[in-house]
């Protein structure tokens, strides 16, 4: 199927990409699905795209990639609600937020995205602690921690 995108103009995406958010994004509750697309072959950022809408879409990153510390915990009603049976197929992702220069931009990992990859079922967690902030440095060496601001 063929949608329009924020940075990539019209695309062609396979439909058994799609993830569902079944309550759409906190401040997006109408988009609830969205396809992950890298931004190119090397770089460790991808866009959630809405395929609905060309404007409505994320920078994201595996926030793994960038703070190997970051640990939680996913409450049973999360579980749950996305079927989650084997911790493998969860793909965990950060919403980042773009300044300029790039490395004042900030990612949110008071707030992750929880994707179950093998059922295409999503949901925005907030993590129910002060440990971790909504705007945490892109750059960990540019941070004294994770913790939350």
């Amino acid at each position: 199927m063929y949608i329009q995108t924020k940075y990539f103009g019209e695309m062609d995406v396979d439909e058994n990409s799609i993830i569902h958010f079944s309550t759409g994004l906190p401040g997006f509750p109408d988009e609830r699905e969205f396809v992950l697309i890298n931004l190119s072959d090397t770089s460790i950022y991808q866009v959630l795209q809405s395929i609905n809408n060309k404007v409505t879409a994320f920078i994201v990153v595996n926030p793994y990639d960038i703070y190997q510390d970051y640990v939680f915990d996913l409450d049973d009603s999360l579980i749950e609600a996305l079927q989650i049976t084997d911790e493998e197929n969860v793909v965990v992702m950060s919403i980042v937020t773009l300044k300029s220069p790039f490395e004042y931009s900030t990612l949110n990992l008071k707030a992750p995205l929880i994707i179950n990859y093998k059922n295409r079922q999503g949901k925005q967690y907030i993590i129910d602690t002060d440990d971790y902030s909504i705007k945490a440095a892109i750059d960990p060496r540019a941070s004294s921690s994770v913790k939350g601001e």
